[in-house]
């Protein structure tokens, strides 16, 4: 890789640190509710896109011109961030945090699937073998949830709805590929139009809570991390440094979001949670051993 590649790279992998800390995050902005928090996070994206942009170009007319991407690019766009946060705050609010965050952090298992069903390519004998193992891993998760918690009802339709979130990240992310000439700036209006959305909704179906200091930082930290500058540099080393790479670090979120969660004590790490991560991170990384011979080639 030239120097440009490697320094692209480097910032795409920030975003995995970044979204490292999602779950931890959202456990701490307690109870603001799901839409309220998207439009909060998000507001605070955009003003730091805005920031963003100008310091680089000095002025507004890249964040303008975003205006005019096709429709596709918008229902892209908006449909990832939109839905996939409003599954993954929701997801945390019905189900154990630690068990619904690592059935999230499938996408980065779903995204080699994916993308092996795109032109050029096809599914090998490893990418089933790693699926099979994340749907153990799944099931532990699920099992784990029902013997521990006495009405599982609640639990359960959580997990799924965490589910849903990895195939909306992971369908998103494998579908911007496929737009590599959209600028990065363009992330700027799907964070704002996902903030406007987030109002109504929060109005229509939430009660409006003032936070707490400690959840007024719990989402000021969101919406400058994982849920704001992470979409930036993701979306910046995806199109200028080496996806394979990123692909294979992005297998590390899920291990360092599950540990972060059992640090602060939200839930203790057993031998049920440690099958769990590996088999969910051991099946992703066999499913992506393709992008590790591919880069262990001159």
């Amino acid at each position: 890789m030239t120097n440009s590649q490697v320094k692209a790279t480097l910032i795409g992998g920030v975003a995995v640190l970044l979204w490292s800390s999602l779950a931890l995050f959202t456990v701490l902005s307690g109870r603001i509710p799901p839409f309220q928090l998207l439009a909060m996070a998000f507001a605070l994206a955009t003003l730091l896109g805005f920031a963003w942009s100008w310091r680089r170009r000095g002025s507004m007319r890249a964040v303008w011109s975003c205006f005019r991407q096709p429709l596709r690019v918008w229902a892209l766009g908006i449909g990832g961030l939109f839905g996939y946060h409003f599954c993954y705050f929701l997801a945390l609010r019905l189900a154990p945090p630690v068990e619904a965050n690592l059935l999230n952090y499938l996408w980065p298992l779903l995204i080699v699937l994916f993308s092996a069903l795109l032109p050029g390519h096809r599914l090998r004998w490893f990418h089933l073998v790693g699926a099979g193992l994340g749907l153990v891993g799944t099931a532990l998760i699920i099992l784990g949830v029902e013997t521990t918690a006495g009405q599982a009802t609640a639990p359960l339709l959580g997990l799924v709805i965490a589910f849903m979130a990895a195939l909306v990240w992971s369908s998103y992310s494998v579908l911007n590929r496929r737009l590599p000439h959209v600028p990065t700036d363009t992330v700027i209006g799907f964070c704002l139009v996902t903030a406007l959305l987030s109002i109504p909704a929060h109005l229509l179906v939430e009660q409006t809570i003032i936070p707490t200091t400690t959840e007024w930082l719990a989402a000021l930290a969101l919406g400058l991390g994982p849920v704001g500058g992470a979409f930036f540099v993701w979306d910046y080393g995806t199109k200028q440094g080496d996806i394979r790479v990123l692909g294979a670090l992005s297998y590390l979120a899920p291990l360092l979001s599950t540990l972060s969660l059992v640090a602060m004590g939200v839930r203790q790490f057993d031998g049920l949670l440690a099958l769990s991560c590996l088999f969910i991170i051991g099946g992703a990384l066999i499913a992506s051993q393709e992008m590790f011979r591919r880069e262990a080639k001159p």
